[in-house]
């Protein structure tokens, strides 16, 4: 069996790659080869999802395919995956009915048999306060309160494999969250913590708080923003579908921090 793998050289397509090797003929979709340092025994297809003719190419023989998620060419990806034979593909989109809701639409209307992930906030995203804690011991942000369950890539990429790896979950649509509910300031004082530091959640409201998040976030910051209120109102669930999945305990949030602490130092 023959699982394309698009998006290879960002992180969580990066990490599929690697959970899928040994157990299967590996073709990585990658625009940039070097920067993807992608293992031996991994067959590479340059290209990118703009460019038909590169498309393909990566999908001639291909069974299985994990969709890495690019709006703009959703529904040209999905029928060309169709029109060469792919039988089924695990996509990667995002909560029903918000911004990568066509994700999820372009690969149902291709009738290629689905599976979609749904994750939350990644726990990668706390990366938008390194810079901060870096520099200081204080990080500047909105909506200390907010409480949401954010989800190891780690995890999404594990998910992701095992279901391309098997055929019970066709038409499937998997809600994934972290194994735990917090807030921002908990997540700030949880990576104080491994740092040995104690940093202060300084919270900012009004035009302070909507000129950070569209400095950092550009037009997207304003929709971000809202979502936080949402949540410091009505805080994230965590759910089980990870565990379920995989057998094994969701990663927490300490041990994500634990792992990538040095992207904080």
């Amino acid at each position: 069996m023959r699982i394309l793998v698009t998006g290879a050289t960002a992180n969580i397509g990066r990490m599929v790659v690697d959970e899928l090797l040994g157990a299967a003929e590996v073709r990585a979709f990658t625009v940039d080869p070097v920067r993807a340092a992608l293992p031996p025994g991994v067959e590479v297809a340059t290209g990118f999802f703009n460019r038909p003719d590169t498309l393909a190419a990566a999908l001639d023989g291909v069974d299985k395919m994990y969709l890495a998620p690019h709006r703009p060419t959703a529904f040209d990806v999905c029928r060309a995956a169709r029109d060469a034979g792919v039988r089924h593909i695990v996509d990667l989109a995002g909560v029903k009915g918000l911004h990568w809701q066509v994700i999820e639409d372009a690969v149902e209307a291709s009738g290629v048999p689905f599976t979609h992930l749904e994750p939350g906030e990644f726990m990668a995203n706390s990366t938008s306060w390194a810079p901060q804690i870096r520099a200081g011991d204080e990080v500047r942000d909105a909506w200390g309160d907010a409480a949401n369950a954010p989800i190891a890539q780690e995890d999404i990429a594990a998910i992701a494999a095992r279901l391309l790896l098997s055929e019970d979950h066709y038409g499937c649509s998997y809600e994934l969250t972290g194994p735990e509910t917090l807030s921002r300031r908990q997540q700030v004082a949880l990576i104080g913590a491994e740092l040995g530091r104690d940093l202060t959640y300084v919270e900012l409201t009004g035009d302070a708080a909507v000129a950070h998040y569209r400095e950092l976030m550009g037009e997207f910051g304003d929709w971000y923003l809202d979502g936080l209120a949402q949540l410091a109102e009505h805080p994230q669930p965590a759910l089980p579908t990870v565990a379920t999945l995989l057998n094994r305990p969701a990663m927490n949030y300490a041990e994500w921090v634990r792992r990538h602490a040095d992207l904080f130092r």
